[in-house]
């Protein structure tokens, strides 16, 4: 079992930046390929970015490609999305998740078995 975390949300104007976190309870953290996903309003729930369990390979969507950024400390349990650049388009809410040893195709929604509460990212324009 893994219970997930998310924080880091808030406001921005269109430009700036946040940083996303995700700490992960359990002692297998290093076993799990982290995903971050998003959902806007009235918009059904999208692939983010995502770290594999290894921390050898990374997946990010065309959208947010250039200007997010995943990464993970296996010491700290821990996983996060620097996102730069943000649009307005970029406003959802912002959810972590968990996949044992996915290894390709990590954008695949329904490999994930832990999710985060969520947390809400809001940009202005």
């Amino acid at each position: 079992q893994v219970q997930l975390e998310d924080s880091g949300g808030g406001l921005v104007q269109a430009g700036g930046s946040l940083r996303l976190s995700c700490a992960a309870s359990g002692r297998t953290f290093s076993s799990y390929t982290m995903g971050w996903f998003r959902q806007g309003p009235g918009k059904e729930r999208e692939f983010v970015g995502a770290v594999s369990w290894s921390g050898g390979n990374t997946e990010y969507a065309d959208s947010v490609k250039g200007r997010f950024t995943i990464s993970r400390d296996n010491a700290k349990n821990t996983v996060y999305l620097q996102m730069n650049s943000l649009k307005p388009e970029d406003t959802a809410v912002y959810f972590c998740a968990a996949a044992w040893k996915l290894t390709y195709e990590l954008y695949t929604r329904g490999a994930y078995e832990y999710w985060g509460q969520g947390t809400q990212v809001t940009v202005s324009s």
